[in-house]
């Protein structure tokens, strides 16, 4: 199938990569004119601009924008939506607002072109483990595209199937799931998010006092000389916390046992704050997810252990950088 893809960031380009890898043709552009060249001669189809792109694809076409969220992607769907005819279909694959989903659904509308927010996760590895993705939009542009998220989605093999899920595989079980109409995709995406700063906070706190357990202030009987990335490693096996995450925080205290590397600095990409936001709104509580958002906002400080936990596992599932430049690049 043919796909254009707009953003050729940390994760654009891996899913570029991993379409072409299954035999896909991928159309692809970016501001960055080196990063389109590594992409090209991998076996993509370069472009210069979107004048370049929306001309090389064939009806009905389909183009994912993978950029920042909020007013770039806004510009670049617009941009987009200008050129596209009806029946083509714009993705929006960032971590965007589901609000601004609907905004920008009633001007493709308009113009007779299908808009659909896909929340993907995965991070740096989704090249090799695949995309989750959380996908919100018309059904027939879901089902045209129906190759596209099979490629990208992880596969069934990826986790043992559910005890009572018997004959062929969903959608979900493979590692994609249509979770409704315009921005729908978005909303689940950010309450995984939200969902993520809690187990990210947990796994930080628990670390910070076992860092701590054989501080010198504590009576001598109490003090014990624990390594944190050994008791990472036995909880990765047979333990009820063990996660991709915990496997990734194992990997952080074997590559930097102290994380000395990184300064405790945590950002907070949005997604966070619109759960807490929208969980006011609603009157749900979200306690756990409050408490961890305001820990983020308090890593602004002076940083411990735990903040360069969350710091490191950041930088392991998503490549982030530490806010101000800190922590390694």
């Amino acid at each position: 199938m043919q796909i254009g893809m707009v953003g050729l960031g940390r994760m654009g380009g891996n899913m570029a990569r991993r379409l072409l890898a299954d035999g896909h043709q991928c159309v692809v552009h970016d501001l960055d004119s080196e990063a389109v060249a590594e992409l090209e001669a991998e076996g993509a189809v370069g472009c210069e601009d979107l004048d370049g792109m929306v001309e090389k694809l064939a009806p009905a076409r389909a183009v994912w924008v993978m950029v920042p969220a909020g007013e770039v992607t806004t510009r670049v769907v617009d941009d987009l939506l200008g050129r596209l005819s009806p029946g083509d279909a714009v993705i929006d694959g960032g971590n965007g607002f589901f609000r601004d989903d609907l905004a920008r659904a009633r001007g493709a509308r308009e113009r007779g072109v299908d808009y659909l927010d896909v929340g993907t996760s995965g991070g740096v590895w989704g090249l090799e483990r695949g995309y989750c993705l959380m996908i919100g939009g018309p059904e027939r542009a879901v089902d045209r595209l129906t190759p596209i998220w099979s490629s990208l989605a992880p596969g069934v093999g990826a986790a043992p199937r559910t005890a009572d899920r018997v004959g062929e595989p969903s959608p979900a079980e493979s590692g994609w799931l249509h979770c409704g109409p315009v921005g729908s995709g978005h909303f689940v995406k950010m309450i995984h998010n939200g969902i993520e700063y809690g187990m990210m906070q947990a796994y930080a706190e628990g670390f910070e006092l076992l860092a701590g357990a054989g501080a010198e202030s504590l009576p001598e009987e109490e003090r014990f000389p624990i390594d944190a990335g050994a008791v990472a490693e036995v909880w990765r096996r047979g333990s009820v916390v063990g996660s991709w995450l915990l496997d990734l925080a194992a990997r952080a205290l074997a590559d930097d046992p102290g994380l000395e590397g990184f300064e405790g600095r945590v950002g907070d990409s949005g997604e966070g704050r619109w759960t807490v936001q929208t969980a006011v709104e609603r009157g749900a509580p979200a306690a756990v997810l409050t408490a961890a958002l305001h820990a983020r906002f308090r890593s602004r400080g002076e940083g411990d252990f735990g903040d360069r936990l969350l710091s490191a596992l950041r930088h392991q599932f998503g490549g982030h950088v530490e806010p101000g430049g800190g922590g390694r690049s």
